[in-house]
């Protein structure tokens, strides 16, 4: 049976995407959720998973081409490669050459930033006598802000964990040990377990979704999809089996029986913590303000369907909305140095350069790399820029270097189809601009009602340092500099 793959519904306040990466080729067999495209819209990666176990017949976008919500990109016929993908995976493992046990190798927490004191053992990806090739992620370690992956230094295999999950470590602190050339000697098992590592470290979303819901641990739950991939009718299992449930949960968090409904406790992680500190220090300790406008988005919309394909082929990159708000931002931070600077103690500290965060929503939490040197950079280098930024942050890559620093923060929570908010301030930033979703509304124009797509626009800024006239006249630069984007190329 031939299923269509679609890109999903795209948010009212996103115009198109661009096909990403391709995880799969055709004629390539997958299993039932398995990821098979990351679909880039202006800030955040959709990925498209396998409607059942199958096979990949045809793909009819290629990398990096622009397209619409819901429209067809690929064929799929469901039902033809699950039963040899098994046979197939272990004969490749295989080949792989054997080794004798080597010399011990010390596992160590990287070296931490000056501002860093400590880390914390978040996730163990493998277990002590488990076959590990070179390069493979061992373990996730969490700072205040950004997670860093240690991987292997060699085939081989874990002899000791010396620090297990949730305990705290500092920079260079030897975590565990390694044996180098000793991970294939177990080759009937590798395939199977090695495979089960891979898939279980790349569950699809809404296998991870289901997980989250309910309380769920991965590593519990025995999975039958492709090497051991733990799917969602997995998962689905597991809550059915009563005498399992409360064993899985244990191992994680305490589960406390309230009649016919339970309750569980898990600890924040260290983002969490740090995320939830920051604002309630930002809410305690600013005179913070929000002030508000709208802006009608027409004017914009229609300049990138007049120039999205040569702006697309010149530069290989989409021509998004974020690039336009980024330029605004630069423009309005120039006339108003206020809303560019910060206070330290008693002074006022104005900063003479544009660096700009972005928040960027992850699996883990929301966060804020900062996009440098705004007012050096084209409509290309800010795209450019903030897609790096958004991959690094999906995939846990993001730098200390890249989340510290940013005079002003832009968050766009339009993408989740918020109508209004109110963002709390980044500290020690003075001022935060909230976007949000464009949606069509009767507008009063020349005496006439017409039908605009429509943007509300928030600021919330730090009144200690901002005055109500700063404060208006920056979000009415930004509203007119969107409204007639001329503006940001004649500089008026």
């Amino acid at each position: 049976m031939t299923i269509e793959i679609k890109v999903p519904v795209l948010p009212e306040s996103v115009a198109d995407a661009s096909i990403a990466t391709w995880h799969v080729k055709v004629g390539d067999k997958v299993s039932r959720d398995q990821n098979l495209v990351d679909i880039e819209t202006d800030k955040v990666v959709l990925e498209v998973v396998a409607p059942a176990d199958g096979v990949v017949s045809e793909i009819f976008q290629a990398e990096g081409e622009t397209v619409l919500g819901e429209q067809t990109i690929a064929n799929f016929e469901e039902g033809e490669g699950a039963a040899t993908a098994a046979p197939a995976q272990t004969s490749e493992k295989s080949n792989q050459p054997s080794g004798n046990k080597g010399e011990s190798v010390e596992i160590k927490v990287p070296v931490l930033p000056e501002s860093v004191a400590d880390a914390t053992i978040a996730t163990w990806h493998v277990k002590p006598g488990e076959a590990i090739s070179r390069d493979q992620n061992l373990v996730d370690i969490e700072t205040d802000k950004v997670v860093l992956e240690v991987v292997a230094p060699a085939d081989g295999s874990l002899s000791e964990i010396l620090a297990p999950e949730g305990e705290t470590v500092t920079g260079e602190q030897v975590i565990a040990n390694f044996v180098a050339g000793s991970g294939a000697s177990a080759a009937p098992a590798a395939p199977a377990a090695e495979a089960s590592s891979e898939e279980n470290d790349a569950l699809s979303p809404s296998v991870r979704r289901l997980l989250a819901e309910k309380g769920l641990d991965a590593s519990n739950i025995k999975g039958t999809g492709k090497g051991g991939r733990v799917t969602k009718e997995d998962v689905e299992k597991s809550l059915q089996a009563p005498a399992a449930k409360p064993a899985a949960s244990s191992e994680t968090a305490p589960v406390v029986a309230l009649g016919n409904r339970t309750e569980k406790r898990v600890p924040m992680t260290r983002l969490r913590k740090t995320i939830a500190t920051r604002l309630l220090e930002a809410k305690n300790s600013t005179a913070m303000l929000t002030t508000f406008n709208e802006v009608n988005m027409k004017p914009i919309m229609d300049l990138r369907k007049q120039y999205q394909e040569s702006f697309e082929k010149r530069h290989g990159i989409r021509l998004g909305f974020m690039s336009f708000y980024v330029k605004a931002v630069t423009e309005a931070l120039k006339r108003f140095p206020e809303v560019n600077a910060s206070i330290d103690g008693d002074d006022i500290c104005y900063h003479n350069y544009f660096d700009i965060s972005i928040a960027v929503s992850t699996p883990r939490g929301l966060v804020t790399p900062v996009l440098k040197d705004t007012d050096s950079l084209g409509m290309a280098g800010i795209e450019g820029g903030i897609r790096a930024l958004a991959l690094k942050g999906r995939d846990g890559k993001l730098t200390m270097a890249e989340m510290q620093g940013g005079n002003f923060t832009i968050t766009n929570g339009g993408v989740f189809g918020s109508l209004l908010s109110t963002p709390i301030l980044n500290l020690p930033q003075s001022a935060i601009l909230g976007m949000h979703k464009i949606q069509d509304r009767p507008m009063a124009v020349n005496g006439k009602v017409e039908i605009l797509p429509m943007m509300y626009l928030a600021l919330s800024y730090d009144h200690r340092i901002i005055d109500g006239k700063e404060s208006v006249g920056f979000l009415v630069t930004i509203k007119e500099m969107l409204e007639d984007p001329t503006r940001l190329l004649l500089d008026v």
